[in-house]
């Protein structure tokens, strides 16, 4: 399963990505406010850093405004996702897009049949959004599933990004059903690392290693 991290924070990227933990960035309107830069300059450093697919998203309402923003952002660099919403102006879009050879994101997607569209636009990635649907009640995890199931079921080539990643558990849950992606906030997937046992036990060894007196270098 691939890791993308969901932000516009150059240190943060750079960090994880030294790390070998970044295999792509996820932005969207809100992320780029509060980097505080011009959502040009940014992305394009955030491409200069990694080498997987960078998302960076239209803001435009109509498909005519969407084509013409995602061909904008299209020439940043090579690795760049234009993200679109799931609506039928984001369709067309992605559509028109992905024929002209294109990655496309599609995101804010909260429905299977959502996710079908998607799918048959030619969508590079689809992006269900867990946490949100989480808030109002409804367990994101079972949408992944669903996608999962109808991708496999026609051989959909679009990968399946999980979104809206607000635990440790969502990774783990988007791993066991078959997610092709996740994006997470960096603290989220430094949170990937920690364990209470391994803090306790990393205690313990170096309390008993003190008494021995020793170094190793």
């Amino acid at each position: 399963m691939k890791f993308f991290v969901d932000t516009a924070d150059i240190k943060a990227i750079s960090e994880l990505n030294e790390m070998g933990m970044v295999d792509g960035v996820t932005t969207n309107p809100s992320l780029i406010m509060k980097s505080g830069r011009d959502i040009i300059e940014v992305t394009k450093e955030i491409c200069s850093i990694v080498k997987g697919p960078v998302s960076a998203e239209v803001v435009g309402t109509e498909a005519e405004t969407m084509i013409a923003e995602g061909k904008k952002l299209a020439k940043i660099a090579p690795n760049i996702a234009v993200k679109v919403p799931l609506t039928w102006a984001g369709l067309k879009t992605c559509k028109t897009l992905t024929e002209e050879g294109h990655m496309v994101n599609v995101t804010l997607c909260f429905s299977a049949n959502q996710a079908l569209l998607a799918a048959k636009a030619g969508a590079t990635f689809i992006s269900p959004f867990i946490g949100r649907l989480d808030d109002v009640n409804i367990d994101g995890m079972d949408l992944i599933s669903e996608i999962r199931t109808i991708y496999d079921n026609f051989n959909f080539e679009t990968e399946i990004l999980g979104a809206s990643i607000r635990t440790v558990n969502h990774v783990t849950q988007c791993a066991l059903i078959g997610a092709d992606v996740i994006t997470a906030p960096p603290n989220v997937l430094k949170m990937l690392a920690e364990h209470p046992l391994t803090t306790k036990g990393l205690e313990l060894f170096m309390q008993d290693w003190a008494k021995t007196g020793q170094k190793i270098i």
